[in-house]
């Protein structure tokens, strides 16, 4: 068999829901909410939960489906099964080497896709999975965690990135542009490369690498011409210009270091990129994956703009507190953002049963 069956691919999905949710709730527990005991004590793995357990499945999931390789799936197995592991309170090493072997594959599996082309975006996406797999190897190489955050970021941001130049390959883009695409690219690996030796001075060219890049996408990408568009098209838009609006911001948030440990406005850096930038762009893609990848029907409602909305301006009342110092603010704002994640869950799962209602049945 050389794909696996969308119905075997459910299990995998799972695994990556298990982490989102465990995430979730560790996350809530780090802003004092009173949270089950599986989630308060993973607390201080929140970051890992999220990024390289709940995306990194994820993303390996949709990769393994595009290449159509059964071994390609491991990847997503083992992130998913290394959040578990985390959540289940397993040794760390077990945990890291899960998350090793997951980046591994993946890298493989973008080796297998630039074999069969060889373009911008194909390079972009390999490279970032080898940033996902850098940020592991130093967790499990025993790097303090916040060291590893700048990768695993690079890794969202430039998965997104390779997916949007996919995307717009055929709209014509000026040379210079192009080759100015390339330094934005450099620059973000260089920073992320020098906060092993000089974390200030990293993180300050890591974030100016988010804020050119939210500048490029916001000029050159098609979004902004399909805002207006009705349905799914303008949705989508929507979705892409808040997500690049929030990934400027975090890059002007960053120059003024709020990306070092220990800042007051760390937590609203952080999360103008993993929820402002790479939520957005989730919200606004699901319903295009989830039918790739699970073979379901998700006919568009306008209801999906209510979880959208409620994320950005949740994420707008966190950011506040943490830039005015209220921790209250920030508490509740971050309640709220988990509001916005079930609200997006339940809308999408009752978009995939309208649609299996709506199929035709055989007579």
């Amino acid at each position: 068999m050389a794909d696996l069956p969308p119905a075997a691919r459910v299990p995998l999905l799972v695994l990556g829901m298990l982490s989102l949710v465990g995430g979730v709730l560790a996350g809530l527990a780090r802003l004092d909410w009173s949270m089950p005991a599986v989630a308060a004590g993973a607390a201080g793995w929140h970051g890992a939960l999220m990024i390289s357990a709940f995306l990194g499945t994820v993303i390996s999931l949709e990769r393994a489906v595009a290449i159509g390789r059964i071994w390609a799936y491991l990847a997503p197995a083992c992130a998913g099964i290394g959040g578990v592991a985390l959540l289940g309170g397993a040794p760390l090493p077990v945990v890291q080497g899960f998350g090793l072997a997951a980046a591994s594959i993946l890298v493989a599996a973008s080796g297998v896709v630039m074999q069969r082309l060889v373009a911008p975006f194909t390079v972009l996406l390999a490279l970032a999975a080898l940033c996902w797999l850098v940020g592991n190897g130093l967790w499990y190489a025993g790097a303090e965690l916040h060291l590893a955050v700048p990768w695993w970021l690079a890794f969202l941001v430039l998965t997104i990135a390779g997916e949007r130049l996919e995307l717009n390959r055929f709209l014509p883009i000026a040379r210079d542009s192009q080759r100015m695409f390339l330094l934005i690219v450099g620059l973000l690996l260089a920073g992320a490369a020098a906060t092993i030796r000089d974390e200030e001075a990293g993180l300050a060219l890591f974030s100016a690498g988010l804020l050119a890049l939210a500048a490029w996408l916001l000029r050159y990408d098609i979004a902004q011409r399909n805002m207006k568009r009705p349905g799914l098209t303008g949705f989508i838009a929507h979705c892409l210009l808040a997500g690049y609006a929030w990934l400027g911001f975090a890059g002007l948030l960053g120059l003024m270091g709020g990306f070092l440990p220990g800042h007051p406005w760390r937590d609203a850096t952080l999360h103008a990129v993993a929820l402002g930038f790479v939520f957005s762009m989730i919200f606004g893609h699901a319903p295009i994956i989830f039918p790739a990848v699970l073979r379901v029907k998700i006919p568009w409602h306008p209801l999906v703009y209510l979880p959208l909305v409620l994320l950005h301006v949740s994420l707008a009342w966190r950011v506040a507190g943490s830039l005015i110092d209220s921790f209250s603010l920030t508490r509740q704002g971050g309640m709220a953002n988990a509001v916005a994640l079930l609200v997006f869950i339940l809308v999408m799962l009752g978009s995939v049963l309208r649609g299996r209602r709506d199929m035709p049945t055989a007579n």
